[in-house]
């Protein structure tokens, strides 16, 4: 990662869920990560494993049974402590531009697409006038390559591809230093996932500024954009790695991790045995024990070290080998 400022960095965050009875789910647990300018971090994990919830607080959308700690610094602003009227009105779409999963569904089915850009544009960047506002939508629309001439549609009548190049053209408009994008290949062809990522690489790539958090079950889609990958499981990130490095020769170290890659057709597509924990009953010790071949009665008790990789008993990865030219 860079040395600059990180746009996003988060420090131990944590959500919990009061249900009743007073009884606590834990869907995230001690989060720490930076997004440098200029990067996309890839936040990788099974369904379930809290990374949405993550988004969710990032945006301040959590539900009142939430409860939150730590922190999550967006330049000055910690988004955790701050109020829905500073979410509102500072962050959604100004400092925050959101791709969200499913964008057909985000969008409203009874307006065009035109009507919603424009709307997007007067509140984020002040433009009014019709002739201005109906440049702008165009402009907004040619920045995400969605064709201008596709704005008079209704949200229905755009295939997946499209509905996501709507919904990345809105995340744009505001300028926002922070893209997050909540599983934007969600039901895309390959063909489509690997133009949505490369569109969203470029973003990034044409303001050296801006960053990318990325949250995704989709290891190929990680693989072609990603500077650094987050594995999320059971609540917790248990790797933080390069991308090279994470799909490279050397592989990820954790045994989760390392199960991910191997279940992959194009691998050895040997499935993870057993199910993820339930977060309401998360296990004492490591919560990937019960699936781990590595495991040992330390990996039961004990749940392992924050760091670069939480885990008792990391795979131990060969340095790579000096060139010829350089050895005495």
């Amino acid at each position: 990662m860079s040395g600059r400022t990180p746009v996003l960095a988060v420090r131990d965050l944590s959500v919990r869920f009061l249900m009743p009875g007073g009884r606590r789910i834990a869907a995230v647990t001690d989060a720490h990560f930076d997004v440098a300018p200029g990067e996309c971090l890839a936040l990788i994990g099974e369904s379930g494993c809290g990374k949405s919830v993550l988004a969710s607080a990032l945006l301040g959308l959590l539900p009142a049974n939430a409860e939150t700690a730590g922190s999550a610094r967006l330049g000055d602003l910690d988004l955790l402590s701050a109020d829905e009227r500073t979410l509102a009105r500072r962050v959604r779409g100004r400092r925050i531009g959101l791709i969200p999963q499913s964008p057909a569904a985000h969008l409203t089915p009874v307006r065009t697409i035109r009507s919603q850009t424009e709307e997007t544009v007067a509140e984020l960047t002040g433009v009014r006038g019709r002739s201005a506002l109906r440049d702008a939508a165009e402009q907004a629309a040619e920045r995400a390559a969605f064709p201008p001439d596709h704005l008079d549609r209704y949200p229905h009548e755009l295939s997946g591809g499209l509905a996501q190049r709507a919904a990345t053209a809105l995340a744009l408009i505001g300028d926002a230093p922070l893209l997050l994008a909540d599983e934007p290949t969600t039901g895309l062809d390959r063909d489509l996932v690997d133009r949505t990522v490369d569109e969203l690489r470029r973003h990034v790539d044409a303001d050296g500024d801006r960053a990318l958090l990325m949250i995704t079950h989709d290891l190929a889609a990680a693989e072609r954009i990603a500077d650094r990958v987050a594995v999320m499981y059971a609540g917790r990130i248990v790797e933080l790695a390069g991308a090279d490095t994470f799909f490279g020769p050397s592989g990820p170290r954790h045994p989760y991790s390392r199960g991910l890659l191997d279940a992959l057709p194009d691998r050895t597509f040997t499935p993870i045995p057993g199910m993820p924990p339930e977060l309401g009953d998360l296990p004492a010790g490591c919560a990937f024990a019960a699936r781990c071949e590595r495991a040992d009665a330390t990996c039961a008790d004990l749940p392992p070290l924050a760091g670069s990789v939480a885990c008792h008993h990391p795979v131990q990865t060969a340095p790579a080998a000096a060139p010829e030219n350089a050895r005495a």
